[in-house]
């Protein structure tokens, strides 16, 4: 009796020592205090502020170092390109079922059906700023042009991942065309740099309850609980979008790789819940790369997927995207035949790569792609009435997009044979002892 006492008194004080138990502590006092002291709330935005700043700071050096030195130590370049080659292929595949996704679930369950709203109502400045962006959503030539930097300093000071991603491979294809003795001694020191930027994020990791709290707080205090009920039903219908998406759809494609979806979901759970909590994909992005790479995938092959994921995979964006265009027919009673839903889709294939790196990506797209499709009568304004309530599905689109890109970067590893199976196995049946300060 004694020992079994003594044995859940251990397991309680080793839960109180893990980051993962005092995020879901921030979470639930964030809510709390938004609810009993939102204007105290609203005043702990800065937590999360200068969390995500910190971040911005170590992401891009970490993404520049693990591709560097990843796809530097592939056995030659055509490794490289059967990576990326294949990396596409699923992308775009993936990206158009959730695509998809998003149009089924908002003809089957219709969440904007029956509210009758009058688009002359709405106020067209509100989302002025949304509609007249210079920049050519879903134009591959202006995607192309955007991933070139002018400087090799500026994509690190403004956090630019793309440009980054354009400059690692750079130096990776030329490091890797060196003579063995020269890439040896360019690597050395890049290797040291890793460590140590790598160890001052697991420092900055411990602050994530922080930054949990204070996002909680601000997006109770500051929108209120009461904001929800009235587009409740979209909320609802993103909602099982993204989970029929991540355990349906991504767990067939686990399944015939012979994983197990709900196994792999709880290794990233921390990650999942740190997202979930700050409503941004960047608080995790590093952390995931450390991750999976531990778990047993290649180096290079993390280094590569996961950053060009986060740019041109990103899932639960696309399902948002198809959802809301469906949405909106339904709310101001905008008609839309078969011709209509197939032009949808399309059009949202091209203009989804328009999301690269942009600060409310959402939103833009979304008119972009409204823009480009007049025949089917939905006024651009229409997207005024999503406002209230974008702060919440950033929420799910975050934490999907990271479920989305944790999985590609799995599947092409596997496909491509870049993963220790073993050692990964190990790792899904024992996440604990692959989590920071676990």
């Amino acid at each position: 009796m004694e020992s079994t006492a003594q044995s859940t008194t251990n397991k309680f004080l080793k839960m109180l020592t893990t980051l993962a138990f005092w995020v879901i502590v921030a979470i639930i006092a964030g809510v709390a205090v938004g609810i009993i002291w939102p204007d105290v709330g609203i005043a702990s935005k800065p937590g999360i502020d200068y969390f995500i700043k910190a971040l911005k700071v170590l992401i891009c050096p970490i993404i520049f170092l693990t591709i560097v030195t990843g796809i530097a130590r592939l056995e030659s370049l055509r490794e490289l390109g059967s990576i990326g080659f294949k990396a596409f292929i699923y992308f775009e595949i993936v990206s158009t079922v959730a695509l998809a996704i998003g149009i089924l679930a908002g003809e089957v369950l219709k969440p904007g059906h029956g509210m009758h709203l009058d688009a002359s109502k709405l106020d067209a400045a509100s989302v002025e700023k949304y509609t007249h962006v210079d920049r050519d959503v879903g134009s591959v030539m202006g995607i192309l042009k955007s991933a070139i930097p002018s400087d090799p300093i500026s994509p690190f000071i403004h956090s630019n991942t793309l440009q980054v991603l354009f400059m690692a491979i750079c130096v990776a294809i030329v490091i890797s065309l060196c003579k063995p003795e020269i890439k040896q001694k360019a690597l050395k020191p890049l290797d040291f740099l890793q460590h140590w930027v790598l160890k001052l994020l697991e420092l900055l990791m411990l602050f994530s309850p922080v930054a949990a709290f204070s996002a909680m707080a601000f997006l109770i205090g500051k929108f209120g609980i009461h904001t929800l009920w009235g587009m409740i039903g979209l909320l609802a219908v993103m909602a099982f979008a993204c989970l029929f998406f991540i355990f349906v759809a991504l767990g067939i494609i686990c399944y015939f790789a012979k994983v197990n979806i709900f196994k792999f979901m709880r290794f990233i759970a921390k990650e999942v819940l740190v997202v979930f909590a700050t409503s941004s994909s960047e608080t995790a992005l590093a952390p995931l790369m450390q991750k999976l790479e531990k778990a047993g995938l290649h180096r290079g092959a993390v280094g590569l997927i996961i950053p060009t994921g986060y740019s041109f995979n990103l899932d639960c964006t696309n399902i948002y995207l198809s959802l809301c265009v469906i949405f909106l027919a339904q709310a101001f009673d905008v008609p839309l035949t078969l011709g209509h839903l197939i032009s949808i889709l399309i059009v949202l294939m091209i203009t989804s790569k328009g999301a690269v790196g942009v600060t409310g990506s959402g939103f833009i797209v979304l008119a972009g792609t409204l823009s480009a499709l007049p025949d089917t009568g939905i006024p651009v304004v229409t997207v005024a009435v999503l406002l209230g309530i974008d702060k919440f599905m950033s929420e799910m689109r975050a934490v999907g997009n990271l479920c989305g890109n944790a999985v590609g970067c799995l599947i092409v590893a596997i496909w491509d044979k870049k993963v220790d199976m073993e050692q990964f196995r190990y790792a899904i049946e024992h996440p604990k002892e692959f989590d920071f300060h676990a």
